[in-house]
């Protein structure tokens, strides 16, 4: 799934900043990226001891930059630039300490421009990845909320099969038009992966066929979303199995333009969105990708703390992808 990705990020040279620049598996992912010159990592924390664990797991950093944010010579330009950005919300002296934690300090090198984007979480929590980001590269033009996906793949006999499903981790009862910016946002992620997008909004409905909160919630998400003259087809509410399958779309929804040919989904909150797309993962043998994070000004993504190296190669592909 990722070989157009990676030879397209061979010709854009991007840089990735990876917070926990000591840990073994970062180490591993961004060793493995530089070798393959994929894109240039940057590793935070202290270089001496990140040669020492790079020595003791044999991995290859010496051509890989690494910056100290205690060290950094630019650090008060960065520390005034930060005070002019949280005005207000945070003095001096409270900037000034939180450039020393990597998850800040990387933050800004994205805010500066010297770093495409950032891949975090290895040790750090989500919250700490996202409020960084929230506060220093804030939500895109026209979002008002930071929203994830997940993108499922697997093959079976050569056959390719890739679906984005959201939200799944960030926002946990979204409104209706906190729906309408995931689902544009889950259809550009899709479109990352070479993936069509046709979305559908699920609900345990059919165009009509239930009643309740959520329904209308995800039929009236759908129609706002068809009055954006939008480049790719929606339609809602719809019951997962109308979405999915041709044959139960001619008995349910014979005159939708999504249904039986959904592979964007789009759930009415955290719980079926979380649930949903794990069954799919265990269930079905399927690989999932992400937490996406989607709606930012720039490419930040989290890790989950028990990733393996792996993991934080494919999601440092992801995030560079990402970069518009």
């Amino acid at each position: 799934m990722f070989e157009s990705m990676i030879e397209k990020l061979k010709t854009k040279h991007q840089k990735l900043v990876f917070t926990e620049g000591s840990d073994p598996r970062i180490l591993e992912a961004a060793s493995r990226l530089k070798k393959e010159k994929i894109l240039e990592p940057i590793l935070l924390g202290d270089p001496e001891e990140i040669h020492i664990v790079s020595q003791k797991y044999g991995f290859l950093t010496n051509e890989i930059e690494i910056i100290d944010p205690k060290t950094y010579p630019a650090i008060e330009s960065m520390v005034a630039m930060m005070v002019e950005l949280r005005k207000g919300k945070m003095d001096e002296a409270t900037c000034r300490e939180s450039l020393m934690k990597t998850n800040y300090f990387g933050t800004m090198l994205v805010k500066t421009g010297y770093a495409d984007g950032l891949l975090g979480g290895a040790t750090y929590s989500t919250a700490d990845t996202v409020r960084p980001a929230l506060q220093i590269i804030r939500t895109s033009p026209g979002n008002r909320i930071v929203s994830s996906s997940f993108i499922l793949y697997r093959k079976i006999e050569n056959v390719e099969e890739k679906y984005a499903m959201a939200d799944c981790a960030i926002n946990l009862n979204p409104s209706e038009d906190e729906l309408v910016e995931i689902a544009v946002e889950t259809a550009r992620t899709a479109k990352v992966f070479s993936i069509g997008p046709k979305v559908a909004l699920l609900s345990y409905s059919t165009l009509g066929s239930g009643t309740g909160e959520s329904v209308d919630k995800m039929r009236n998400t759908a129609t706002k979303l068809k009055s954006m003259n939008l480049d790719f087809p929606i339609d809602g509410e719809l019951q997962f199995d109308a979405a999915f399958s041709k044959d139960v779309a001619k008995i349910k929804a014979s005159h939708s333009p999504v249904a039986g040919e959904a592979n964007t989904f789009i759930f009415p909150d955290i719980n079926a969105g979380n649930i949903g797309y794990k069954i799919a993962q265990r269930l079905g043998n399927f690989e999932a990708y992400g937490p996406i994070l989607q709606g930012l000004n720039a490419p930040i993504n989290d890790l989950s703390r028990g990733c393996n190296a792996d993991e934080v190669y494919n999601m440092a592909i992801i995030t560079a992808s990402l970069k518009g």
